[in-house]
């Protein structure tokens, strides 16, 4: 089997897709209602905004939202941990999205870096 080929548009689609999942089972209560919102928002911004900064208009630009899908992920991270601690889900529900956001946050940081130090070369 020939290896899986990374695309990270592609990922974080898939990442969308399971917040979405997620907050649709969370408790339909005053406090499940919120974190849904803020969860769906925060959770669903990183893959938009990567494509926009595949269609940049400037290097600034390129530069500028990859930060915005870092701040996102950030946000979701802490959203799904009081999730968590609520305990309003299943651990098998929640931990892999929570994983999932940890990575996709040490990609985001790395890449990020990458480009910063690059445009000092420059």
């Amino acid at each position: 089997m020939p290896p899986q080929k990374f695309d990270l548009e592609d990922r974080l689609v898939d990442f969308a897709s399971s917040v979405v999942e997620l907050t649709e089972a969370l408790p339909n209560t005053r406090a499940g209602n919120h974190f849904a919102g803020q969860l769906l928002r925060s959770g669903t911004s990183p893959a938009p905004n990567y494509g926009e900064a595949q269609a940049a208009e400037s290097r600034r630009d390129f530069v500028h939202k990859p930060g915005i899908c870092l701040k996102e992920l950030r946000e979701s991270r802490i959203w799904l941990r009081i999730v968590q601690r609520r305990t309003m889900l299943k651990a098998s529900v929640v931990e892999p999205v929570l994983r999932e956001t940890e990575e996709l946050i040490r990609i985001f940081k790395t890449s990020i870096a990458t480009t910063k130090r690059n445009e000092t070369k420059h």
